[in-house]
């Protein structure tokens, strides 16, 4: 069962990933959003491009399976919400919907290939969606939890597993999509 905080989350992502702004999600929001972060990669890593891509898809797909729906189908937020605690965030299904985008994304943005992310590399991802820097650099120092000046793969991988499972309003993975105000 997902708690107010993680219903409130869930909300947010449908509606950042609701591309068209229509209220529904369908296979083409999927794909606009991850042809977005796929912008971020190289434009020669194919191998990163098509993880995020194929992870999108299977996101989808496990939308629409969980939901009995077909390809063509639209999903509202009602039924986003249900999917999201019942099927997304399983542990059988967590790493393959969310984790390799997780993966994807630090791979796509890690420019210089240290294996982390610079305040630049990672205010970069959310430049593509319209975040002002500045908030992205306040989030960036909440992330960053050793104050390296660096969000390593395993502090973003922490983040993610935060925002989508924790349902303590406390961690800072809380601020890996928006500040927590947004989540009042």
């Amino acid at each position: 069962m997902t708690t107010d905080l993680q219903t409130k989350k869930f909300s947010f992502v449908f509606n950042w990933f609701d591309q068209n702004g229509d209220g529904w999600l369908t296979r083409d929001d999927f794909e606009k959003i991850a042809g977005m972060f796929n912008a971020l990669a190289a434009e020669d890593d194919e191998k990163t491009k098509t993880a995020m891509k194929d992870a999108f898809a299977y996101w989808w797909g496990l939308l629409l399976e969980s939901g009995g729906g077909t390809s063509g189908e639209k999903i509202g937020l009602p039924e986003f919400l249900r999917i999201m605690a019942s099927s997304v965030i399983a542990p059988e299904n967590f790493e393959n919907a969310v984790g390799r985008i997780a993966t994807g994304m630090v791979a796509a943005l890690d420019r210089d290939g240290n294996g982390s992310l610079s305040q630049k590399e990672f205010v970069r991802m959310y430049d593509v969606v319209g975040v002002p820097s500045t908030t992205s650099a306040e989030w960036f120092k909440r992330l960053d939890r050793d104050s390296s000046g660096e969000i390593s793969c395993a502090e973003f991988r922490q983040a993610i597993v935060e925002f989508y499972l924790s349902p303590d309003p406390n961690v800072p993975g809380n601020w890996l999509l928006a500040s927590m105000d947004v989540f009042k």
